[in-house]
């Protein structure tokens, strides 16, 4: 089976799945990722879990005791969530995760009722709002929805809770650039999809877990909780990070130049320099980007669950994060994909040694 990547971005972003409301993309990542696993299953929080053995559980008849490496990308998207049904039928809203008020009015958006409704997020047109207030941000509590229903439907078809989340089809721009809406973060899930594709093509020692996590936006909460379930011997975290746009400042990343390695407290360092190690066998264009503290991304929350789990962070430059507009480059991904298929072909049994003492960032013999 040859996966189509521009197929699955858009069926992945498009796909509903505000936090703590991510079934409806689950089913399209279980059904991109069936092809290439030998269990998934959901966990109490609502992780997919796939699990695709090694050649060292297959021998030992799946022994639990095998190395494994867990892939975590989170598969929950940013959104809104109802609060009160005004008079006349229009609705008002909070945000559920880390929102720029700018750039929700105008949407057309989706509210999950009993069946979905298509709406938009309204205001006070300029013409009404007094000249001081005009060149201001519109506060969100001065924001509604309008689905363009009577008042009666609208409570018969929407409670106070139902998410709401942003409709925007995910569209090629040139070439290999595409723009849609939660690229943050079903662009790193595809990556996760493309390693599991190629791994399916090759031999490989370590059990391997692809977790599609939950939460990650109000809290790195599936993270956490995978983390504890599967209890890898290895974990890569997948996430996207900025990319070079005017006013994204030094910190961004050239889109369409490879993935990034994330170094700092965050990753482990031998697994950060296999990784490096690994783009670099295949002559990859790729980035380090240092991350001085807390990296935000699963990957935090995955570092110090159990007794610790040696962690790293691997990223896919995006511009215009958190908004319906995020814009990859389809490469990007593919690379990320075929760089942690490349690691993982690489771990025997005899690498599963040794993380506990190896957290030097520096070969003390250089």
């Amino acid at each position: 089976m040859n996966l189509d990547p521009e197929h699955w971005l858009g069926r992945l972003t498009e796909a509903p799945g505000v936090s703590g409301h991510e079934a409806e993309v689950a089913d399209v990542v279980r059904e991109a990722w069936t092809p290439f696993v030998d269990e998934i299953r959901v966990d109490a929080l609502g992780n997919l879990i796939a699990l695709r053995r090694g050649a060292l559980s297959r021998t030992a008849g799946g022994a639990a005791d095998a190395p494994s490496i867990l892939l975590a990308s989170h598969r929950d998207e940013i959104g809104l969530m109802v609060t009160l049904i005004e008079a006349g039928g229009f609705l008002r809203f909070t945000t559920v995760g880390g929102w720029d008020p700018r750039v929700i009015l105008a949407q057309a958006v989706t509210v999950h009722g009993r069946t979905p409704l298509p709406g938009v997020v309204g205001a006070r047109p300029p013409h009404v709002v007094p000249p001081d207030q005009r060149s201001k941000v519109v506060p969100l509590d001065e924001l509604f929805v309008d689905v363009g229903l009577p008042e009666a439907d609208v409570r018969a078809s929407v409670r106070v809770g139902d998410v709401i989340t942003m409709r925007r089809r995910t569209t090629r721009l040139h070439g290999d650039r595409w723009t849609g809406k939660a690229m943050d973060n079903r662009a790193s899930v595809l990556a996760v999809t493309l390693a599991l594709e190629a791994l399916a093509d090759r031999r490989h020692a370590w059990d391997v877990y692809a977790v599609a996590t939950v939460q990650e936006e109000i809290g790195l909460k599936g993270a956490a909780t995978a983390a504890w379930g599967v209890a890898p011997t290895l974990a890569i975290a997948i996430d996207v990070s900025f990319a070079k746009q005017p006013g994204a400042g030094d910190v961004s990343y050239k889109l369409g130049g490879g993935p990034l390695l994330g170094f700092g407290p965050n990753i482990h360092p031998r697994l950060f320099e296999g990784l490096r190690t690994a783009a670099e066998q295949l002559e990859m264009a790729h980035h380090v980007e240092p991350v001085a503290g807390a990296s935000g991304t699963d990957a935090w929350a995955i570092q110090v669950a159990q007794a610790g789990i040696p962690t790293a962070l691997v990223g896919i430059p995006l511009r215009y994060m958190h908004s319906t507009v995020e814009t990859v480059a389809l490469p990007d991904i593919q690379r990320a994909g075929r760089l942690m298929a490349h690691y993982i072909g690489g771990l025997t049994a005899e690498s599963a040694d040794g993380w506990v003492d190896d957290v030097a960032w520096w070969d003390e013999s250089d």
